[in-house]
């Protein structure tokens, strides 16, 4: 089936050139930050915070469907490879995020790479889940309603974070959502996955930029075989939240994502599975009024329909 020229288009506006990302990521940065400009309508409640991590300030951006805090919580990772990508750039993601879900999103402004290799972003988002879920008081919720999402990157970095918080024994995470997750570090012609030889160069996120991103995040060769940077390469997929799984059909990362559902289900975990058709990568960053936007939301919501009420 040919990719709907409509979403093409409209996927291209909110996309930068080819450029090379190695050389010019601060360019790619800025072009990001244009594209997805959003100026918060009055309907939603938005608030700054701050989370600290040794000597190390965490901005986060706490966006509310309505007045007070009365809601469960979506802990939110933004996409971008972890090169690009901020919580303003991703405003009107989670401001449509909080309206369509009911939840209170809290994004989180973790540390970019190249200036800020693996694992500092990681941690910064296992920081900002450590203190929600270890101190309940703070957005008046309770641990059990706080579910895990991410895009892409943030995907990536849910599932990391995930993984550690089972292997560090301080809190677990009962749900994680997982939009077209990034879990593996091979996207050259020499990877496993059909998806990434399929939807490799024709399309907006090409297999090549996927390189790039990944050489730029991490720190040495050795940590593509680290299950916190790639979380395919777990040797223990065993007590996971349950999770949701979103694929894009025209997307490199499409079968890497669902072969991590496929092995979390295999060992024991409950695990939902979604392939949105005539889709490409970010597409979640589209306006709702998106079919396919609509769609995940759906899965979404009927996913959180099992937070448990207060």
């Amino acid at each position: 089936m040919a990719i709907n020229k409509v979403m093409l288009a409209a996927l291209k506006a909110l996309s930068y050139p080819d450029i090379n990302l190695k050389k010019n990521y601060k360019i790619a940065r800025q072009v990001e930050n244009l594209t997805h400009y959003h100026v918060l309508k009055p309907l939603y409640k938005s608030w700054d915070h701050k989370v600290m991590l040794d000597d190390h300030a965490i901005p986060v951006r706490i966006f509310s469907p309505e007045d007070d805090l009365d809601h469960p919580i979506l802990l939110f990772f933004h996409g971008g490879g972890w090169v690009i990508g901020n919580i303003d750039s991703y405003n009107k993601v989670c401001a449509n995020m909080a309206r369509i879900t009911g939840h209170t999103v809290v994004s989180v402004n973790y540390r970019l790479a190249p200036e800020h290799k693996f694992p500092c972003g990681l941690h910064d988002c296992y920081q900002v889940a450590r203190e929600l879920f270890l101190n309940e008081g703070l957005l008046c919720t309770r641990a059990d309603q706080i579910t895990l999402i991410g895009d892409s990157a943030g995907a990536n970095l849910a599932a990391a974070v995930s993984l550690m918080a089972r292997d560090r024994g301080e809190f677990f995470p009962q749900r994680q959502i997982l939009i077209y997750p990034a879990t593996y570090y091979d996207h050259s012609e020499t990877s496993p996955f059909l998806s990434v030889h399929e939807n490799g160069n024709d399309y907006l996120l090409t297999a090549k930029r996927i390189c790039d991103y990944v050489e730029l995040y991490q720190s040495s060769p050795d940590d593509r075989q680290n299950p916190y940077f790639a979380p395919l390469m777990a040797e223990d997929f065993s007590r996971q939240p349950r999770t949701l799984i979103i694929t894009a059909e025209y997307d490199p990362l499409r079968d890497e994502g669902e072969t991590y559902g496929q092995r979390l289900w295999e060992n024991g975990n409950r695990v939902e599975l979604h392939r949105i058709e005539d889709a490409l990568h970010g597409f979640f960053s589209l306006p709702p009024a998106f079919p396919q936007v609509r769609q995940v939301y759906e899965y979404i919501n009927r996913f959180l329909s099992e937070v448990p009420k207060k």
